[in-house]
């Protein structure tokens, strides 16, 4: 366990680095004894006691702003390579081989080792990870814990970068949470913003294609959750070997060299007596009835992790029923949009966050399995500019195929022209499914077809924008909440 500092000397830090990994890693130039309360990779927020961290972007060097940063108060630079003392002030320098790799150390000790003060668990995945975490928030709660959770629905990004992620389990830490559930984003993993963290248990939901934009393949998108599964990080993996992955991800932790995690593996498929509504699920488990009010056969393995985790955390049995019984609906995960007071539309509306193809086929299915066979399942969805582009054809693929009526729109563009994002996605639609694919890039317009063309016992599924709340359209960002837009057509069709 790493020592807990708080704030230091920029000689302080380089002393923390080389005892924890093992070497002088770290060269200090200029006055080791300049005192850092803070750090940040932003110039734009820097103080007096700050250190900011020059990294290397894709389209910026942090390093260029280094200037700037000592101008705005910067006490001292993290740098990969000595910068000027003309053009920097002369400030305090802490050169390392990699200025990413070792934020997250650095941001960790300067806040007091905040994840070793609570029970921190970390869950990875291409899809579940925030139904998963509100899942076993729930389980502690009833378990008379306090609890901080980082995810989705808590900021812009899934992880936040190093300084900021510390900062928030810092505040749990002060706010008297006793335990923190992270989900850790494939990004936060390449980019290192969880170096640093201390888990008491990780996660693994599942996985499949999604942001090749970043990884480029699929083999590097599954080693960068891999990378997750190490000692370093903690000593428990949890893992679903219903995924195929998941089980190469069992094999790859047994077949490592050096001290190993302790693995416990589950399988939503060795439960009995599973029942799934579109609004709620149950099943047997250790001698209890599980009952979740959330609907979808997925979140049957969502569930499972949470239990299983929980469970292995010491949570006892009582608790995780509880917890599981009195868990709220999860904003935009199988979220049934309700209709007004009084009125029964006679169709169901579901809005959910899949923007995966895996995803989406999921939902799709989940939404089949309580659908009447004389009803259907109408889907709305379209793919985001600017991000994995092989993506799409797939996920027109699993539309057309899964679902009785597809309409094709927009999601959030970007810079990218609408159409051109729908063209792609369409596609990939067999010749012999396009007769039930229309399209229409207008978000708005398109769920309300869906709604006007919905029949008794259908189900209308609004996927890939889920708790979103805004539409980013590349020179605008507008307001846009799918299941607000859906109420309104829901309402002015009651009238």
């Amino acid at each position: 366990m790493p020592r807990v500092t708080g704030p230091s000397t920029v000689a302080s830090l380089a002393a923390l680095l080389a005892d924890m990994f093992g070497g002088a890693i770290a060269e200090v130039h200029g006055d080791g004894a300049t005192r850092i309360s803070t750090v940040t990779h932003d110039s734009r927020a820097v103080n007096s006691g700050s250190l900011f961290a020059c990294l290397r972007g894709e389209r910026v060097d942090g390093h260029d702003f280094a200037a700037a940063a000592v101008a705005a108060g910067a006490a001292a630079l993290l740098v990969d390579h000595r910068l000027d003392a003309g053009t920097v002030g002369g400030v305090a320098q802490l050169v390392v081989d990699d200025t990413r790799l070792r934020l997250g150390p650095i941001s960790a000790s300067l806040v007091g080792d905040p994840s070793t003060r609570m029970t921190t668990v970390g869950i990875t995945g291409t899809n579940g990870k925030t139904t998963t975490s509100l899942m076993l928030e729930a389980i502690f709660v009833a378990h008379g814990q306090r609890v901080g959770v980082i995810g989705t629905l808590n900021g812009p990004h899934t992880t936040p970068e190093a300084p900021e992620l510390q900062q928030r389990l810092a505040e749990f830490v002060a706010d008297d949470c006793s335990a923190a559930v992270l989900e850790v984003s494939s990004h936060a993993l390449t980019l290192h913003r969880v170096d640093g963290t201390h888990f008491d248990a990780v996660v693994f939901t599942n996985f499949g294609r999604d942001h090749l934009d970043l990884h480029g393949t699929p083999e590097d998108y599954f080693r960068a959750k891999a990378s997750l599964f190490d000692i370093r990080f903690a000593p428990l993996a949890v893992i679903n070997i219903d995924d195929t992955h998941g089980q190469l991800l069992t094999d790859v932790i047994a077949g490592g060299d050096g001290p190993s995690m302790r693995v416990v593996t589950f399988s939503a498929g060795e439960l009995v007596d599973v029942e799934v509504t579109a609004t709620s699920l149950s099943y047997e488990w250790s001698g209890r009835r599980i009952r979740v009010e959330i609907g979808g056969a997925f979140n049957v393995s969502n569930s499972l992790a949470a239990v299983v985790t929980a469970t292995e955390l010491g949570v006892p049995l009582d608790d995780i029923v509880s917890g599981l019984a009195r868990l709220d609906a999860i904003p935009g995960r199988f979220e049934t949009v309700t209709w007004p007071a009084g009125i029964d539309g006679g169709f169901s509306v579901i809005v959910d966050y899949a923007h995966t193809p895996d995803g989406l086929t999921e939902v799709i299915a989940a939404a089949r399995s309580v659908v009447a066979k004389s009803a259907s399942v109408i889907v709305v969805f379209g793919c985001g500019g600017d991000r994995d582009r092989g993506k799409r054809a797939e996920m027109g693929a699993a539309a057309a195929v899964g679902a009785d009526r597809v309409i094709v729109t927009s999601d959030n563009p970007r810079s990218e022209e609408p159409m051109q994002i729908i063209n792609d996605i369409v596609a990939g639609v067999p010749s012999n499914y396009r007769a039930r694919v229309t399209l229409n890039p207008d978000r708005h317009q398109a769920v309300g077809e869906a709604l006007h063309v919905a029949r008794n016992g259908d189900i209308v599924v609004i996927a890939g924008k889920g708790h979103e709340k805004k539409q980013d359209l590349g020179d605008s960002v507008v307001e846009f909440d799918d299941r607000a837009v859906a109420r309104s057509f829901m309402e002015s069709s009651s009238r």
